[in-house]
């Protein structure tokens, strides 16, 4: 299977080749990864639009986790979470190129599992929420540490061969664990509640954009500062939509929460896919 001229793998080749069982479908997928077009962006173009698709993905991993514990129960749920990151991975990192609809559908299947992740360790373990955010803060810690001394950058704008791809995917499931984490330790161990936790992080995101803009912090920086605190924010307001009235909650529900984000998200990635506004110029 040999990419042609324009450096792509014949769509047959693939096809043929991932049918099989066992080590062949792994050697199927790993060869695919390794052929994806070296110099090709594989994220978006950071716009507004991408941080309201990632405020969307982060409200829609928490209530869409949560809808699935209550439809499923607690195992059955993590399983299909898991069995859906999965596939929404293995369809991403074999594009050749940055596609919207992979790439999002990437970024809410993490969300998903990554809200799944950090609820494990607190309902299933007993570890405490201070327990999992500071784990999951050491998690991302040691991820960027390796990123940045293999590759040198941790910029998102450098994202062009599948090792760096990876990097970034394993940063994005650590910012979806550690947000989780610490939106449920301000809602319930410091007992701000899901709203009061809205707040709080809605005045924390504001902290990078001015740290920018005044020259104190640069762009990879106030870009994955942000990109952390959107996780709490997003769950925290899906949590006080969703929860019951008795929870501090508005008591729409989990299931018609997450139903309206998906569909939003749709909307959105569509648009983005038609419009193609989100494209990187590559030349």
């Amino acid at each position: 299977m040999r990419p042609d001229a324009a450096g792509k793998v014949p769509c047959g080749s693939w096809h043929r080749s991932w049918r099989g069982d066992g080590p062949r479908s792994a050697r199927a997928f790993i060869i695919a990864v390794m052929l994806t077009r070296r110099g090709a962006l594989r994220v978006p173009q950071i716009t507004a639009l991408f941080w309201l698709l990632k405020l969307l993905s982060t409200a829609m991993g928490e209530s869409t986790s949560d809808a699935m514990v209550r439809l499923l129960g607690s195992i059955p749920a993590v399983l299909a979470g898991f069995a859906l990151f999965v596939l929404a991975m293995v369809i991403q990192l074999t594009r050749q190129h940055y596609v919207a609809w992979s790439y999002w559908l990437a970024v809410g299947m993490v969300g998903v599992f990554g809200t799944q992740c950090a609820d494990v360790l607190h309902v299933a373990i007993g570890v405490p929420y201070i327990g999992s955010a500071a784990l999951y803060a050491v998690c991302l810690a040691i991820v960027f540490f390796t990123w940045w001394r293999i590759e040198g950058t941790l910029s998102i704008h450098r994202i062009d061969t599948a090792r760096r791809e990876i990097f970034y995917w394993a940063t994005v499931v650590a910012t979806f664990a550690l947000g989780t984490a610490t939106g449920d330790l301000t809602a319930v161990s410091f007992t701000l509640g899901y709203l009061g936790s809205a707040v709080l992080f809605a005045v924390v995101i504001v902290v990078p954009a001015l740290a920018r803009w005044r020259g104190w912090l640069n762009p990879i920086a106030a870009f994955w500062f942000a990109y952390v605190v959107t996780r709490p924010l997003g769950a925290s307001l899906a949590d006080w939509i969703g929860k019951p009235v008795a929870s501090q909650g508005l008591g729409v529900g989990d299931a018609p929460v997450a139903g309206g984000l998906i569909l939003a998200m749709v909307v959105l990635v569509i648009y983005l896919s038609v419009g193609r506004t989100d494209v990187i110029d590559e030349a």
